[in-house]
């Protein structure tokens, strides 16, 4: 497969106005999404497997108080089944909640098996839980760039999660061939690391 990539040639970063800057990620947004739903659902099951795998390996050196997933929606790696073994582990989990369109993110607690609700945007939400916040964070993403910068679906909720003091630290959850060129706004904020099917960025 190929990378999705828009050309920007004899484009300078410095010069590049605002309104230039979210037409080319609108346009990026589309042709990522457009690559996601052509992969496969064997290939997406494989990448899946492989990232739940790799984040497994990973929390046993890097432990964390509470990890903050997310319910897959349009084509996002579904990592629901390394969920269960993170919860079998005693990992606590949560999951985010969009309180409103300007707002960040919060998270309730919710393990495998819990009641849920689906919320305004039809994503299925903890539905009576605490209120809590992950000392890490699973982050889907459209795609990224090669600063960690991450493509998401524009409304800017991570953004402003990751932008709080004391943010959690923060792992995007992408499939490789979602690396693409794009430039960053004012307001994106660079994920500490980034997870593949076929590694760490």
């Amino acid at each position: 497969m190929t990378t999705p990539r828009i050309a920007r040639e004899g484009s300078d970063p410095a010069t590049v106005g605002t309104s230039d800057v979210v037409q080319q990620k609108s346009l990026v947004r589309a042709a990522l999404l457009a690559h996601r739903r052509a992969l496969g659902a064997e290939e997406k099951a494989e990448a899946a497997e492989s990232i739940g795998t790799q984040l497994l390996e990973w929390l046993e050196t890097h432990p964390t108080a509470l990890l903050g997933v997310y319910w897959p929606i349009r084509g996002e790696p579904d990592l629901r089944h390394t969920y269960e073994l993170f919860a079998s582990r005693g990992i606590a989990l949560a999951l985010p909640v969009v309180i409103a369109n300007d707002l960040p993110l919060e998270f309730r607690r919710w393990q495998p098996g819990d009641a849920l609700l689906k919320d305004s945007f039809g994503v299925p939400v903890p539905a009576h839980t605490a209120l809590v916040m992950p000392t890490t964070l699973l982050i889907p993403c459209v795609g990224f760039n090669a600063a960690r910068i991450r493509m998401g679906y524009g409304g800017g909720f991570y953004d402003r999660t990751l932008a709080q003091p004391q943010a959690p630290e923060s792992i995007g959850v992408a499939y490789v061939d979602t690396l693409a060129d794009f430039q960053g706004e004012a307001h994106d904020v660079a994920l500490d690391r980034i997870l593949t099917e076929t590694g760490w960025y």
